[in-house]
């Protein structure tokens, strides 16, 4: 069956261009992709996706896409029929894509109005050994969404994009993979918009010294150190400058992508965070609002 597999960037608007790129060349751990369109693309140093992170001057901070893999252009072709059979609105159809890396794909916007792109045959960029202690992210580990219809958006990323649930926190987050992942998708209730996008660090000592880093240049923990049980994961929470939460996480948990059943969670505060020491939580970060430009497309 023809599904998602991956994540590969998320591209954002933001007021302050200079200021967002600076955090993440300078702070996060990111490496700039050379391009000459203006904008500025990032990727992961410890992963061969050739892009993790496009950045463009705008009037409003928001999000302007989230890009997924397909394994095939057989597969991208395929999951355009299953979006526009779902009742989605089709920004363009599947074609050759003229992003740094190339490709070929499709966008869309998901029931909620956030635009996706689903893509094959991107280019494949450097990667490099990271070693212990550098503390700077391997690759994009994770998306958190919320949604007004939350458990209507994860039926659909099931029926329609091909992940399966994982694990549910009460009824009201729910975790989905689309590999051997435990996640790489959560989705919680609130307005359609994005929650944080999560990096995987090499281990706890590198997610360590990463909050190390982003303390000396200024940046505080919003949440964090801990560990979440859904997952095993261990987090820190940090807000960029334009508002955007992103999260070190190291050690998620590995499950077989057919046959993992999934458990439900009871709410408490050990749950959260099994380490229970981490300062901050939910409440210290930006509370989600709608994001700007539902259903509008940003060809970009």
């Amino acid at each position: 069956m023809s599904r998602v597999t991956e994540i590969r960037y998320v591209g954002y608007g933001v007021t302050d261009l200079e200021a967002e790129r600076a955090y993440y060349a300078d702070v996060f751990g990111l490496e700039a992709v050379p391009s000459d369109d203006g904008m500025a693309w990032f990727k992961a140093q410890g992963h061969d996706e050739h892009h993790v992170i496009r950045l463009r001057q705008a009037d409003e901070n928001r999000i302007d896409v989230i890009a997924l893999a397909a394994d095939s252009r057989a597969d991208v072709d395929a999951l355009r029929d299953k979006v526009a059979a779902a009742g989605a609105k089709i920004v363009h159809d599947p074609r050759d894509l003229t992003t740094p890396g190339g490709g070929y794909g499709f966008r869309f916007f998901s029931p909620d109005g956030l635009q996706l792109e689903i893509s094959s045959d991107v280019a494949r960029g450097a990667k490099r050994e990271i070693t212990r202690w550098e503390g700077v992210p391997v690759k994009i580990s994770h998306i958190v969404l919320h949604s007004p219809n939350h458990q209507a958006l994860v039926t659909w990323f099931c029926d329609v994009l091909g992940f399966k649930v994982s694990d549910w926190l009460g009824d009201f987050m729910c975790f989905l993979r689309c590999n051997t992942a435990h996640h790489r998708f959560a989705i919680l209730p609130g307005p359609p918009c994005l929650n944080h996008v999560a990096y995987d660090m090499l281990g706890v000592d590198d997610m360590m010294r990463g909050i190390h880093r982003l303390k000396q240049k200024g940046v505080n923990i919003g949440w964090g150190p801990g560990r979440h049980t859904a997952g095993n994961n261990t987090f820190s929470y940090f807000v960029t400058p334009g508002g955007f939460v992103t999260e070190y996480t190291s050690e998620l948990e590995e499950v077989d992508f057919e046959t993992r059943e999934p458990t439900v969670y009871t709410p408490a505060p050990l749950i959260m965070d099994q380490w229970g020491i981490g300062t901050g939580g939910p409440q210290t970060l930006p509370h989600p609002a709608p994001n700007p430009g539902l259903f509008v497309a940003v060809d970009a």
